[in-house]
């Protein structure tokens, strides 16, 4: 299913990709690839996921002006050149790296396209002015609720960034995986891609207070139900925040 939101058409890919483009034809992609979501092979855990996402066939759509990778757990380099456009611009968080993960990628540096390191407070102007980007701050606060036995977060500040992207005059947030913390309050956001997975990062209930101080105009849930760690009860998200008073949709195949 597609989304319709403000002239913009979003689609939610499986895991954390999501894959937008303008009413010009402009088309950005945030965290392609993992878990199957792009190669046709399904491999979801959670009870229930294949059924709400059941395996796509594979993905070569090579379409992207921009790419979006927020930090090491999400990135895929097979999976950027399964979206990536020959001349498409990839931004990806200065800490990931091919050394850092024992996947089989190649460092980002390495892929055939305009690669850009981004910090987790950056902004960067895309396609001759018509796209601008903003990162923020995305991590675990290891005084917060999703840290571990040993006092150890699975995402320390500083490995990656959410990103907000404004497209046609419309802003999207992407989070990507982090705690809901409150500066992300003071952005202004039209359509928020809420991470509801919890576990490893911000639950359905975090995102929906986060979402009720965004007071964006639309909220579309992603990142849950591809592995038994970030299963999630996606309708009572979209209750809970409907009951907010805030619009709300789910795409789920």
């Amino acid at each position: 299913m597609t989304i319709r939101h403000d002239g913009l058409s979003v689609d939610w890919l499986g895991y954390a990709t999501v894959r937008i483009e303008t009413p010009g034809g402009f088309v950005a992609y945030l965290d392609p690839g993992r878990y199957g979501v792009l190669t046709g092979e399904w491999t979801g855990d959670s009870p229930g996921a294949e059924a709400a996402h059941p395996a796509p066939t594979a993905y070569h759509a090579r379409d992207a002006d921009l790419v979006c990778v927020t930090h090491g757990h999400h990135y895929d380099s097979d999976g950027v050149e399964r979206v990536a456009g020959e001349d498409a611009t990839v931004l990806v968080h200065e800490a990931v790296s091919a050394n850092a993960t024992d996947r089989d990628v190649v460092d980002p540096e390495d892929l055939p396209y305009d690669v850009v390191r981004v910090t987790d407070d950056d902004h960067q102007v895309v396609s001759d002015g018509d796209v601008d980007v903003w990162t923020v701050a995305a991590y675990n606060d290891p005084d917060g609720p999703y840290t571990r036995a040993d006092g150890s977060v699975l995402h320390p500040r500083g490995e990656g960034c959410g990103y907000l992207l404004s497209l046609d005059g419309t802003t999207v947030f992407w989070p990507g995986d982090s705690d809901a913390h409150g500066a992300f309050s003071r952005l202004e956001v039209s359509l928020f891609l809420a991470n509801i997975s919890g576990s490893v990062c911000m639950d359905r209930h975090d995102a929906a207070d986060l979402a009720e101080s965004l007071d964006p105009d639309l909220v579309l849930p992603v990142h849950y139900n591809t592995r038994d760690f970030l299963e999630a009860d996606s309708g009572a998200f979209a209750s809970d925040v409907a009951k907010r008073g805030v619009p709300v949709v789910l795409d789920e195949r």
